[in-house]
Formats: C-alpha cells, sequence, structure tokens
C-alpha cells in the first residue's frame, strides 16, 4: 500500500500541514511528487486541490482513518508542482525535513495585504461646486469647504495626501461622497522598491571577445547545454554578456533569474539591467519588507517582470517560463546555506535548470576551484574574457613585505608606499578604496617579524587561539598551548592583527585630514537602502576615501578610483580552513581589480606578512592559472574538494556532554559500515564557533573520492540517528562540499 502526503495551500506559513492519502491501487504507478491530485476534504468531503509532497509505505495514521485520492490531475503540471520536485531534490541531497526544503523553495509564505492606491475623483460641475462653498461656507463646514475649493483646483487627488496636506479626517471625504460631489476609487498597487530607478535604453557594443563568448553558449544551448562559465578578468564586461544572453532568451518568451552574493551591489547591477530593460527587471533581497518581497514574487508568478535580481533566495522566484539562471560572481560563500538544508545555488540551480529545461550560466574573474575542475573535465564549457572592456590597462600592483616596515621602524597600518601613492592620487583629485581583508578571522596568531604562522600537524590549516590559553584545530581537535615568542625565529612580535575599520577609519583621518572618508561596514550599512546611499556618495565624489571590508572590492565599478589599498591580506590566508589559500586570492584580485576602470590606470598595494605566498603573489599578478595550478596540487595531496568529496556532519544540541557522546557514536558507526576503508573521517572536533545561544556545536568530516559512496553514507547515517534514542534531544545536520 502506497500513501501520499499532500500540502493543500502551498502558500501557508504552515508548510508541516500535510494530510496524509491512501493511493488507489490503479494510480500507483503513475503518481509522484509534485503532481497535483483531487481528494475529499473536512466532514463534508468537498473535492480539493493538492500537491503530493511525500510517498510513503508506512502511513502515519491509522490506515483506518485515511481517505483515498480521488485523481491525478497530471495535465496540471505548475510552477509549484517543478519547486516540490526541487525540495524534494533537496531533501534527499542534503538530508533534511521536507518541511525545511519546502520552506526553503517557497521562501514567501505569508499571503501580504496588497497595497491600496486610493483618489479622490471630482464628480459635481462647475457650477455645483460653487453652489455648494457658498452654502457650505454660511453654515460654517470650514473642513468640507477646504476640500472642495482643493478639488476645484486638482479635479483628481490622491486620497491619503490630501487628508494630511487639509488637516481633514475621513468622515470629511465620506460626506462629500454621499453628497455626490467626489468618489474615491481604489486599485492595487504593488510594492517595487526599485520604484526610483528611472531606466534609460543603453545601446551596448559588444567587443569581439563579448560576441564570441556570446555565440560559443548560444552554440551550447542547441547541443549538449552544459553549464557554462564565464571567465573574465575584473572590468572586461562580463555583465554585457549576461544581458545579450538574457535579452535572447526574452524574445524567446522566457524569463532570466541573476543572482548576485552581496546586497551592497543590488543597486548598482540593478541600474545596469534598468538601463537595458526598463520595468522588465526586479529586485529582491534580505532588506526589503514582507510586503515588497510578497510583491515582487506575485509579479514574477503573473508573469509581469522577466528577469529577477537577488541574492540565493532569488533562485526560487517562480517564474513560469524559467529559461536562463545566471550566478555572478559564482565562487562566493554566500551562495551557500549555513541553515538547513544545507545547498549550494550552484548545485540548485543545475538541478531546477534540469526540472525547468533552463540554461546555467556562471561568471566570475576567480572561478571556484570546484568550477573550474568540471571546466577541466569537460563536464562544463568555458569562456574567456582576457582584457578589460575599452582596451583599459590591468592595474599596476605593489606588493608591501610588512615585516620589512616593522624592522626599518614603521609602526602604523599603513605602509610608506600606500601613503605615498595615497598623496599623489588625492593630490590629482583622484578616490582611494582601502580595504581591510577581515574575512574568516578566526584568531589565528602570526608572527609580524618573520611572517610564521602557527598551523595542524594534521590539517594543515591554522590553529585559532582560544581564551583558555590554547591553540586549537577546528577539523580534527588537535590542541597545544598558545605560544608567547615566535618559535620559527624567537621574536616577541607574535600576536593576533587587531585593528578594525574604525580605527583605520582614525589613521586616515590624522594622516589625511584634508580628505574626507566614508566607512562601510556591517555598522554604516544597517539601514535598507545604507549600502546604496554610501556608493552613491562616494561614486558622486563627495568623499576621497572609502575604507571597508570585503563587501566594497566586490563588482563595484566607480571609475575615479585609481588606488586600493589591501590591508592585511594574510587575515584571510590563515582562517582555518582548508580553502583559505583560494579565498585570500579571490578576495586579492576583486580587489586590485577595482583600480583603473575608468580612463586613468590605476594601482594597488597590497600588505602581507606572507608576500611569497602563492595566493598573494598570483593575486597582485591576476593569474588564476597559476594559482589554480598550484592550490589543485594542494588538494590533490591531502585529498579536499574538488578532488575528493567531503562530507560535513554537524551536531547540535544544549547538552554538551551528551552531544560528545552522540557524535562519537556517529564516528563508530561509520567505522563499522566498512566506509574507513575508503573514507578519510577527521574528528568530531568543535568547530570555529562551538557554542551559540546556549546551544553547542560539533562536526565530523568525512572525505571519499567516490560522491555516491559519500550520499549513501549520508542515507546510512540518517537512518541510524532517526531510530536511536539517544539523538531526539539534538540535531543532526549535512554538509557537503561540492
Amino acid at each position: 500500500m502506497l500513501y501520499a502526503d499532500i500540502v493543500v495551500d502551498i502558500s501557508s506559513k504552515n508548510l508541516d500541514k500535510v494530510f496524509q492519502y491512501r493511493v488507489p491501487s490503479q494510480l500507483e504507478s503513475q503518481i509522484c511528487i509534485g503532481m497535483v491530485v483531487t481528494a475529499p476534504f473536512g466532514p463534508g468531503n468537498r473535492e480539493i486541490a493538492g500537491y503530493v509532497v511525500e510517498l510513503k509505505s508506512v502511513p502515519s495514521l491509522e490506515p483506518g482513518k485515511i481517505k483515498s485520492i480521488q485523481s491525478l490531475k497530471s495535465h496540471a503540471e505548475t510552477t509549484e508542482s517543478r519547486m516540490i520536485l526541487l525540495a524534494a531534490w533537496m531533501k534527499r541531497r542534503y538530508g533534511c525535513t521536507m518541511a525545511q526544503a519546502l520552506r526553503t523553495v517557497f521562501p514567501i509564505k505569508a499571503k501580504m495585504k496588497a497595497k491600496e492606491q486610493r483618489t479622490i475623483v471630482l464628480l459635481a460641475s462647475e457650477e455645483e461646486m460653487k453652489e455648494l462653498i457658498a452654502l457650505w461656507k454660511k453654515k460654517n463646514y470650514k473642513a468640507r469647504v477646504r476640500l472642495l475649493e482643493h478639488m476645484f483646483r486638482e479635479k483628481q487627488a490622491d486620497y491619503g495626501e490630501t487628508i494630511h496636506l487639509l488637516g481633514i479626517g475621513k468622515n470629511v471625504v465620506e460626506a462629500l461622497e454621499e453628497a455626490g460631489v467626489v468618489q474615491v476609487t481604489s486599485q492595487q498597487r504593488l510594492r517595487n522598491f526599485m520604484d526610483f530607478a528611472k531606466g534609460q535604453d543603453e545601446k551596448v557594443v559588444l567587443t569581439n571577445q563579448q560576441r564570441q563568448a556570446v555565440e560559443v553558449i548560444r552554440q551550447e544551448w542547441k547541443g549538449a547545454d552544459r553549464p557554462c562559465l564565464v571567465h573574465g578578468v575584473t572590468g572586461s564586461g562580463k555583465t554585457q554578456v549576461y544581458m545579450e544572453l538574457i535579452a535572447h532568451v526574452l524574445q524567446q518568451g522566457k524569463q532570466a533569474i541573476v543572482l548576485i552574493p552581496e546586497i551592497a551591489l543590488t543597486y548598482q547591477v540593478m541600474m545596469g539591467f534598468y538601463s537595458r530593460f526598463q520595468k522588465q527587471a526586479a529586485v529582491i533581497h534580505s532588506r526589503l519588507s514582507q510586503g515588497e518581497k510578497y510583491d515582487q514574487m506575485k509579479r514574477a508568478k503573473a508573469g509581469e517582470i522577466s528577469i529577477m535580481v537577488g541574492p540565493r533566495s532569488a533562485l526560487f522566484t517562480p517564474f513560469p517560463r524559467l529559461g536562463l539562471i545566471i550566478i555572478d560572481e559564482e565562487q562566493e560563500q554566500s551562495y551557500k546555506s549555513e541553515q538547513a538544508p544545507r545547498y549550494h545555488a550552484r548545485e540548485a540551480a543545475i538541478y531546477r535548470a534540469g526540472l525547468e529545461k533552463a540554461h546555467v550560466v556562471f561568471g566570475s574573474a576567480t572561478p571556484s576551484l570546484e568550477t573550474y575542475y568540471r571546466c577541466q573535465k569537460g563536464e562544463y564549457i568555458k569562456c574567456t574574457l582576457d582584457a578589460r572592456y575599452g582596451q583599459r590597462p590591468m592595474p599596476q600592483t605593489f606588493v608591501v613585505d610588512m615585516r620589512k616596515e616593522i624592522q626599518e621602524g614603521n609602526r602604523s597600518i599603513l605602509s610608506r608606499k600606500l601613503q605615498e601613492e595615497m598623496e599623489r592620487r588625492l593630490e590629482r583629485r583622484e578616490q582611494v578604496i582601502l580595504f581591510l581583508n577581515r574575512r574568516g578571522y578566526a584568531g589565528f596568531i602570526t608572527c609580524r617579524s618573520c611572517g610564521y604562522v602557527l598551523k595542524c600537524p594534521h590539517c594543515d590549516v591554522a590553529l585559532a587561539d582560544h581564551s583558555n590559553g590554547t591553540s586549537v584545530c577546528h577539523y580534527c581537535g588537535f590542541t597545544q598551548e598558545q605560544q608567547k615568542v615566535c618559535p620559527e625565529c624567537g621574536s616577541s612580535y607574535i600576536g593576533g592583527f587587531q585593528a578594525g575599520t574604525q580605527q583605520i577609519e582614525a589613521v586616515v583621518k590624522k594622516r589625511f585630514p584634508l580628505s574626507k572618508a566614508l566607512r562601510m561596514d556591517y555598522d554604516t550599512t544597517r539601514r535598507k537602502k545604507g549600502h546604496w546611499e554610501i556608493l552613491q556618495a562616494f561614486q558622486n565624489r563627495e568623499a576621497d576615501i572609502l575604507i571597508g571590508t570585503q563587501m566594497i572590492v566586490k563588482g563595484h565599478d566607480i571609475p575615479n578610483v585609481t588606488l586600493v589599498g589591501v590591508l592585511a591580506a594574510d587575515m584571510s590566508l590563515f582562517a582555518g580552513d582548508y580553502a583559505s589559500g583560494e579565498r585570500t586570492f579571490q578576495l586579492l584580485t576583486q580587489a586590485v581589480g577595482r583600480a583603473g576602470r575608468g580612463s586613468t590606470a590605476g594601482s594597488a598595494v597590497i600588505q602581507t606578512y606572507q608576500p611569497e605566498h602563492y595566493s598573494i603573489a598570483c593575486g597582485a599578478r591576476q593569474d588564476y592559472e597559476s594559482f589554480y595550478q598550484e592550490e589543485i596540487a594542494y588538494r590533490e595531496l591531502l585529498n579536499y574538494p574538488p578532488v575528493s568529496g567531503m562530507m560535513g556532519i554537524l551536531g547540535f544540541g544544549q547538552d554538551e556532554r551528551q552531544l560528545v557522546k552522540a557524535m562519537g557514536f556517529i564516528r563508530q558507526f561509520i567505522d563499522r559500515t566498512g566506509a574507513k576503508g575508503h573514507c578519510q573521517i577527521i574528528g568530531p572536533a568543535a568547530p570555529a564557533v562551538a557554542k551559540v545561544q546556549d546551544v553547542y556545536r560539533r562536526i565530523l568530516y568525512v572525505k571519499d573520492a567516490d560522491r555516491a559512496r559519500l550520499q549513501k553514507l549520508k542515507d546510512q547515517v540518517e537512518a541510524y540517528v532517526q531510530i536511536n534514542a539517544g539523538f531526539r534531544e539534538l540535531r543532526i545536520q549535512f554538509d557537503f562540499h561540492i
């Protein structure tokens, strides 16, 4: 016997609420997840339509109480049906519940009250108006007279604005309505955050490289239709390639999703899309109100827009005729969910595109190793843009060894070279970006005299200092006492980097008192339009220097910026992560690429204690190919992705002892499955953040070259956890490194 769990209203907040029905034997071979079915509902058994979200062989209720499905509406394939199939795949792939997966693919659940546009329209003639004004003046109806005189001038006026302007109550308008003088009309107005953007259809002439990339991708769409990577240096015009591909898809009557990694990029990217596509484009992101998000999704489903731009959640825009998914800056970590299901937008985009018969295009100046590795294997195709748009030169880059700065008496966070370059640029009224590389900072300790960094002898990642006087590896749990003296050179200049954006702002103001500096970080961008206002002010040359963290070096195109200073390039290099070298290279390449995007050549100064490290040397040269060869050799040596698959098993619980014990049981269970013969098992250990809001965390890693075996092992561990009572008060999640 087969049973189907059905969701009646997919827009409901409570997607955990499912109703179970028996599947008649004649339908068992036809029914599948995502289908629309009809079934009897409630005491009167009225016929309702619902979506099949799960199929089970064991009933959740007493079999005698379960009603049967009436029929399949297999012809009624909907956008919701395909999204449910995507949710079912997420459940299988990432080991979450179906409810968690459904909440992910239907991110805007609560129905919001429509925003109304109310208008007061004059009905009375000029003669009638004059008579009424004279009559109501005699009766001393001052409010009615004010409204009549206003409507005599305006003929038609906004309801809310009129009441506020004249200082009258709603009863005054109602009195005029009853008298047949005016009529109040109402119509729905969808909330649109980008109402302020004015589109101007800009004709862009593509370069030969851009045209060739577009043609190669369009030819691929006619055949195997593999995911495509646009690998273009910073400033090469990848966005123009995206727009040309989108225009092609729109001509076919289909729609496109464009994913971007940062809210800070939303406004600049959207202005570009508005210029080309006007109001066919819309935006969604976390700073919008629930009403704005709801209306954007409603417009998408109704076909009123054809392009949705936004971060990871925009992937689930309910377009009925999706034709293209573009993931810009595809290497960014923000495309990976930190909550169950722990999906990656790259994987989910490819799966959704398969369901929708759509295409997938990735873009980056610094592709993730995973994507580039698949290009090398022929699973994806690659188009290269190796020259900047308009033949502008790449920035000249200077690498400053901060060890020498200390030895020669400079204790400032700004090297002498950076100060010289800043003086020169500011004198010429050019602009400067100072990027503080704090990404992934986890308390690692470095020697400022020789550059030595304390590493785990087993995992080749930096040890993190803890307040209890120990240094810990967050992969395997290796622990040792903190070092007070550098074990390499004996120097006492060993410690962590403490400066933040506020301290740097103070240093800059003291050193360059005649220049105006803006700071862009979490504190200054909390408001909805915080990013937009700061970037607009800087772009309008209201400030000379922009100081910030990673959000200022992603995709921004500010022509007057001719100098970028990278402070503490090493911060992300030893962040306790096997991919920290890759992150550092990507950040440096992106940062350097912000300079010289206008008519004036640019330069960059990279400050580091590790100038010889290949991530920094290759980042300074913008040399992706050399970096890739070095990094992939390291991954092969230590069996890290993308060469090998890796799965994290995360445990969460309020009782630390119980959690540690349970994670040990999972380790023993994996050993019993025989996986030890072909897998490498690391941990369990405490992650970098071991406790949040009184909930403890532990993680166990499993590496295997065969990803199918890892997926099978996930299923086995999932089943083991479900039947074992010792895990009832804990949460276990799975995190795949693709």
